[in-house]
């Protein structure tokens, strides 16, 4: 029944079967929870053990007379999927076997179908620890075959490494499970990169990871280090607005802009914290008394320092990122004016800068230069002041920030394509996607939004693992692809493929979070495997809280040599029905 619904669309809740059993089935949309142990094709059910919604209530109704206590009182965490016991998962594999084995006649089923493969979570109950039993039908064009049944076992945590398996003996088992006489061998491995090359001061917070797959032909022995020739892939996820970012000061400039766009949409401007210490209002007056007195010939060489850090429009960057995402020498007035009022902190304060600003244009004292091509309002007040008298000005409403938003909005898209442009030396395929101004000023937002995004990600690539052009350019153009069909996503893993020897100096020497071998034998749908794995993480969700004790501050903090691992081993029995 589950199989027919699904032939429309992947119904979007579990299905109850026997009271003690939840069936899901899961398609490419999410995550397959078994990708770690098989390489299959979705869909797939997933069978787990049915949690009660009634307990709560019915707790409720039993203590209605009685205190709380206060574990009572505490928010209750999700408790995730939960696992059947062995001896029930292998009753439904039992069952999923028989209503497609074409031998079973006594059934009465005229019309036998081709089920999507099954994978029940077990609890590990047995002395084997097993913690999935998977079933995959064997065919021949539209007939069934047989039935591959795959068993998943776990043990660890553990650092000692004489629990680890022997390659060899690994081999042969293989063989002798299988009746082969010769096998061939793979190898896996997964490495964290961004806490090894992070640079003091510029470690990137939790939500984001840079790390590598490895994967190569041939293992000789257990845990090898992946050899040159592998093929590779880089893996990165990077969320915005860690302090610590070789970039932060930029993305606090966005913040401004993102603040004045939520302002000009609901009529309410939350102001994030100004960027200088000094306030806006004494910046813009020192700014433009600067103006006038180089319009009146006076000598400013004493305010040198001054002029070069209005130049400094993406400034405060730390020194060994300034080679990368360098200050452009190109600001306009307008452009100058958003440095020194990104300290602005209340609507007040904007329009007082605004007014310095406007009263100096009116009596002639400053004659600012503007780039070409832009509409923004304060740009046009500033070319009607070159002929003659300026329309008049109402500083009310969203006016002001309206005016404000505008000049951000152009100089931080001209950062951006710049740093794109200039330092990626990317040919900025999508440059008229991100920069386009033929779309509301809200998507134009968001748009910045997607450019800042890939910033931090080009960056951190040539600060932490020294990325060069002939790296960085693909992976900008993976980016701008990604961004121009889809919409902002900080939780988007981006895939380069490279060589080893680009980060081999990250991963040679380092301990890997995940390891594998993978050993199989036969050809096409005869092909069997075992696979051996150890990884620091719990290798299945629904017996990670069976470990969580294990993992005390004195397990966390042993050294790198004491690592704990856990050990899962995947084997394959097919069933043939003829």
């Amino acid at each position: 029944r589950i199989h027919e619904e699904g032939r429309e669309s992947t119904p979007g809740h579990p299905y109850l079967y026997e009271g003690d059993v939840e069936i899901c089935l899961v398609d490419g949309s999410c995550k397959n929870p078994v990708e770690r142990f098989w390489n299959g094709s979705n869909p797939v059910y997933v069978l787990q053990k049915a949690t009660p919604n009634e307990e709560s209530d019915s707790l409720e109704e039993s203590k209605t007379d009685e205190a709380l206590s206060p574990s009572d009182l505490l928010p209750k965490e999700s408790p995730g999927p939960a696992a059947l016991s062995v001896a029930r998962a292998k009753q439904l594999v039992s069952l999923y076997t028989m209503v497609q084995n074409p031998n079973m006649t006594h059934l009465g089923i005229s019309d036998l179908v081709v089920l999507p493969p099954l994978w029940i979570r077990c609890d590990g109950s047995d002395p084997e620890h097993t913690c999935w039993i998977g079933a995959e039908p064997l065919k021949a064009g539209k007939k069934i075959t047989g039935i591959n049944i795959y068993v998943v076992s776990c043990d660890g945590p553990t650092a000692d490494k004489t629990c680890f398996a022997n390659l060899e003996e690994l081999k042969m088992e293989h063989k002798r499970r299988h009746h082969s006489s010769v096998v061939t061998t793979k190898g896996f491995a997964q490495y964290e990169l961004i806490q090894v090359a992070a640079i003091e001061d510029t470690i990137i917070e939790s939500g984001s990871n840079i790390y590598v797959d490895i994967t190569w032909n041939i293992v000789d022995k257990i845990l090898e280090t992946p050899p040159l020739i592998s093929s590779a892939t880089l893996n990165i996820a990077l969320e915005c607005g860690n302090p610590r970012s070789p970039v932060y000061q930029v993305y606090r400039e966005l913040q401004l802009l993102l603040a004045l766009a939520e302002g000009l949409k609901t009529g309410v401007t939350e102001w994030p914290e100004p960027l200088e210490s000094e306030s806006a209002v004494e910046l813009v007056q020192e700014f433009l008394t600067d103006l006038k007195k180089k319009l009146d010939g006076d000598d400013i060489s004493g305010n040198k320092n001054e002029t070069e850090k209005i130049k400094c429009d993406t400034a405060a960057v730390d020194s060994y990122i300034k080679s990368i995402f360098s200050e452009r020498g190109d600001l306009d007035f307008a452009e100058q004016l958003w440095c020194k009022m990104r300290s602005v902190s209340s609507y007040q304060e904007l329009i007082d800068c605004l007014t310095l600003v406007i009263k100096s244009l009116e009596r002639g004292e400053i004659q600012p230069w503007v780039h070409q091509g832009s509409s923004s309002f304060l740009r046009k007040l500033i070319q009607q002041s070159y002929h003659g008298p300026m329309e008049v000005v109402s500083l009310s409403g969203i006016t002001p920030i309206q005016m404000l938003f505008e000049i951000g909005l152009d100089k931080m898209k001209k950062d951006y394509v710049s740093f794109f442009i200039d330092k990626s030396r990317s040919t900025l395929l999508f440059q008229d996607y991100f920069i386009s101004t033929s779309v509301d000023l809200q998507e134009q937002v968001h748009r910045v939004q997607k450019l800042h995004h890939m910033l931090e990600i080009m960056v951190n690539c040539r600060v932490l693992l020294q990325f060069r052009h002939e790296n960085l350019f693909p992976l900008t153009q993976i980016c701008m692809k990604y961004y121009k069909e889809n919409p902002l996503n900080e939780k988007h893993v981006f895939q380069l493929p490279i060589t080893p020897a680009v980060v081999k100096n990250f991963y040679q020497n380092e301990h890997p979070e995940m390891w594998m071998v993978e050993i199989s034998s036969g050809h096409g749908p005869k092909e069997v495997k075992t696979m051996w794995q150890v990884s620091t993480n719990p290798p299945v969700e629904h017996m990670a809280s069976n470990h969580s004790g294990l993992f005390s501050d004195s397990a966390v903090n042993r050294s790198s040599e004491e690592r704990l691992y856990f050990i899962t081993m995947t084997q394959c029995s097919p069933v043939h029905f003829t």
